[in-house]
């Protein structure tokens, strides 16, 4: 039951963080132009990474 249920926060997880990774695209891309970059991307793979260790 927990592993259904951590199974089921982690995909949560991902899906909000691919939402938060577009609507940020201006601001990233802004923020580029300036010479920053935004770190969206390791979030992005640091969460991927635990969603797939879940998989059977």
């Amino acid at each position: 039951m927990i592993s259904r249920v951590y199974h089921a926060t982690l995909f949560a997880l991902y899906q909000l963080c691919i939402v938060i990774g577009i609507v940020a695209m201006p601001l990233a891309i802004a923020a580029r132009q300036a010479g920053l970059t935004l770190p969206i991307h390791r979030v992005l793979a640091n969460v991927e990474e635990a969603y797939e260790a879940t998989q059977p």
